[in-house]
């Protein structure tokens, strides 16, 4: 495994300004491909569905009556951001928490909170429910129910132009140059593909590692790297927006197994069935892959929502 960063050289500085110059500028031309304003005209609605709401458990009781209170980390597109006026929370999650709502019969609430602070809000009775990218593991599942809404997916990503075609098991890295986040879960699958890759006498992946997700792009945008291996949906916004990059393959965040990304609700409360039920409704009259489709997050459709699926298991310490 090797650690690279760019070099600290004027041309190399120059090089990397030039890019990002063009990256901004091709984010600048592509702005109309995503609406971050806070009207949010072009968002799918869903009607009342009967068998959702006949799952809610009579001793179920929300934080508002008529209203369902969903918790949301706006923290990146597509999945949840701010829009332009700095306030309303926009973006896939957003988006499903009001199909949702729809389905159930009731007003939506969006709570913005920050990311590590679900369990506790949700635990204490703050919110109904948390849409934020929270993924399905055994330990949450003891203290959470989860009706799952999104494939939990990282992606590898090349430059637009790139030869290379398909990545999407061990043997396709072979050789290549790879960028990814250390100490992740995607770099222990990476070390993994490599293993496997070296006990079949195949040539090991070059690993190299960069602080943040622009200069991650940048580097597959230079050519530094063939790839770059992290979460899927914050790279399939960058490909929607700048063009420069483009999707070579998926895998589960959780492989060999699966890790789904959920909606979260207190354990045995009664709510989980209910939202399960409108998933699939939404699911099934094609709701939910427009709603995808409009965050360029179609890649990420599940075929059929589920309650308290399998999730990560709890790792030895």
């Amino acid at each position: 495994m090797t650690m690279a960063l760019f070099k600290h050289t004027p041309g190399a500085w120059m090089a990397r300004g030039l890019v990002a110059l063009t990256l901004l500028a091709g984010a600048a031309q592509a702005a109309d491909k995503f609406d971050f304003t806070p009207g949010q005209q072009g968002r799918q609605r869903a009607g009342k569905d009967a068998e959702a709401v006949n799952a809610i458990a009579p001793s179920f009781k929300f934080v508002k009556q008529g209203v369902l209170t969903i918790a949301v980390a706006p923290f990146a597109p597509p999945i949840s951001t701010y829009a332009t006026d700095a306030k309303t929370v926009v973006g896939f999650d957003a988006d499903f928490a009001l199909l949702v709502a729809d389905a159930l019969g009731l007003k939506l609430e969006l709570q913005p909170i920050a990311w590590a602070d679900w369990p506790l809000g949700l635990s204490s009775g703050k919110y109904d429910a948390v849409i934020s990218n929270v993924g399905v593991t055994e330990q949450r599942k003891e203290k959470f129910d989860f009706s799952t809404y999104r494939l939990g997916l990282h992606g590898f990503y090349v430059k637009a132009d790139s030869p290379i075609r398909s990545i999407r098991e061990p043997k396709d890295i072979a050789g290549l140059k790879l960028t990814t986040g250390a100490g992740t879960n995607q770099e222990r699958i990476l070390l993994e593909w490599n293993r496997q890759n070296a006990a079949a006498g195949l040539k090991p992946a070059t690993l190299q590692y960069y602080d943040d997700d622009v200069t991650r792009t940048l580097a597959v945008v230079t050519r530094r790297v063939d790839a770059n291996f992290n979460p899927n949906a914050p790279q399939a916004y960058e490909a929607a927006k700048n063009g420069q990059i483009r999707l070579a393959g998926t895998v589960n965040a959780g492989w060999p197994l699966k890790s789904d990304v959920a909606i979260a609700t207190r354990k045995g409360s009664g709510l989980a069935v209910a939202l399960t039920t409108a998933a699939n409704g939404l699911i099934r009259n094609g709701t939910y892959a427009r709603a995808l489709a409009r965050w360029s997050l179609a890649e990420e459709a599940l075929p059929k929502s589920e309650t308290n699926p399998p999730g990560l298991p709890k790792f030895a310490p």
